[in-house]
């Protein structure tokens, strides 16, 4: 692909059906707990980015082989202890924080040293969040200012812990899940709300697991040293894959579109209801469950009269990755949008409130930040015009995907850089654009 895309023109009404790809989340989720089970594992729509393509080729230096043969990926996993660690390994996360973190839960009981490491983005995470109480299980685990490269070496007098997240990251929780499998013993949990598909994945493909759910917390409770055959799973579409086709049609005059087979689950639908609060009334249709996670088609048709919001902080978390095509609609909403503790938010792939920020005043929209609190001052009439560009955003595939979302609907010639960027979440994200009509070159 180019390094850069140009849109000249806004998108035209549209009226049409499409899918999104596989859940990133999910897909990253299935590799890694396909990889401890015993037997095949079959999955279906795994998505094929980046991210999750370095996931399975760090399973496959770890000893686990896969193959796919049409739509499916078949992993051969040995057990809880299958992993060969007989020499230094050295694995690349690329972009991808879920594994880079997850993985290390899966490790502490290596016989000898894996170093991780990242791509520039990456490797400027905060990785102690997860390190600290990895090491309370008692691995040897080593890094330099608290980011990537991480050395481990893993143990075999593992002992279970008792872990207090108050993050909302899923992602520190699931690395602590993943480790107490490894450990004798009970590990509990008490997490700060944040998304649950390891908890239903655990459920659903056998690991012994307890979850009670509280009003803030869920208190969890893993029984280690289980081993759990090999699984069948279907990976659901990414919401937040998705979330900038909704923007699209939303922005969009006159358009209408349905997106199939989305998961809904409940920690992933904060732009639903975020943006719903703003009047843009989308639907579900035909939902259905599968395995704990909830599914369904996602209804859109195009919003003139958006209206701001004072965003609750509690859909934070279930919106986390979404923030940026949120604050596009709040651009365009009537009256002005607040938004509360977003200190997470530079604390991704790239800073991105820093990014968000400097791009609506890039486009004219008066923005006041205080602290991790904004104020975005929409404007209803906004159309510009004018030459516009995109770069040094630290290849983040959300700036990239969001500019394109606004550069099909709010006008102006764009040049957007780092086009590949979208292969690390969304290698359809161009094709998909232009099946609606959309002209990218």
């Amino acid at each position: 692909m180019k390094k850069f895309v140009i849109i000249r023109s806004k998108i035209k009404k549209f009226k049409n059906k499409i899918e999104v790809s596989g859940d990133k989340s999910i897909s990253i989720r299935c590799v890694l707990l396909a990889s401890q089970a015993i037997g095949r594992s079959k999955i279906f729509n795994l998505l094929e980015s980046e991210d999750v393509i370095n996931s399975l080729n760090s399973i496959k230096k770890l000893g686990i082989n896969y193959r796919k043969i049409k739509n499916y990926f078949y992993i051969y996993g040995h057990g809880i202890n299958g992993f060969k660690t007989s020499k230094i390994i050295r694995l690349n996360a690329g972009n991808s924080g879920t594994f880079a973190r997850l993985i290390l839960g899966l490790l502490v009981n290596s016989k000898n040293k894996i170093i991780i490491r990242g791509d520039k983005s990456l490797s400027s995470r905060d990785f102690s969040r997860v390190v600290e109480p990895l090491r309370k299980f008692g691995p040897n685990i080593s890094h330099i200012n608290k980011t990537l490269p991480v050395e481990i070496i893993g143990t075999n007098y593992l002992r279970p812990i008792e872990y207090i997240e108050k993050l909302g990251s899923a992602q520190c929780k699931s690395a602590v899940m993943l480790a107490a499998l490894k450990t004798p013993g009970l590990t509990r949990i008490k997490a700060k709300k944040s998304r649950n598909h390891t908890e239903l994945l655990f459920k659903n493909i056998g690991i012994k697991i307890n979850v009670k759910k509280k009003l803030n917390y869920d208190f969890i409770e893993i029984k280690g040293e289980s081993n759990f055959k090999g699984f069948e799973y279907y990976v659901p579409g990414d919401i937040s894959s998705c979330s900038f086709f909704i923007v699209l049609t939303l922005l969009a005059k006159n358009s209408e579109l349905i997106i199939k087979n989305i998961n809904i689950n409940n920690t992933r639908t904060g732009i639903i209801k975020i943006l719903n609060k703003m009047n843009a009334k989308i639907k579900f249709k035909n939902k259905k469950k599968y395995k704990g996670e909830s599914i369904a088609d996602i209804v859109i048709k195009s919003k003139k009269n958006l209206k701001a919001i004072n965003c609750p902080k509690e859909l934070n978390s279930s919106a986390i990755d979404e923030f940026l095509i949120i604050f596009l609609i709040a651009a365009k909403a009537k009256g002005v949008s607040t938004f509360h503790a977003l200190s997470e938010l530079n604390k991704k792939e790239s800073p991105r409130l820093n990014i968000a920020i400097k791009f609506l005043k890039m486009i004219g929209i008066k923005v006041i930040r205080k602290k991790d609190d904004i104020k975005i001052f929409g404007n209803p009439n906004l159309d510009l015009k004018g030459d516009f560009l995109v770069k040094n955003y630290n290849k983040d595939h959300r700036v990239l995907m969001m500019s394109c979302v606004a550069a099909l609907t709010l006008g102006g010639k764009w040049k957007i850089y780092d086009a590949d960027s979208s292969n690390t979440s969304f290698p359809k994200f161009f094709d998909t654009m232009k099946k609606l009509g959309a002209k990218i070159s």
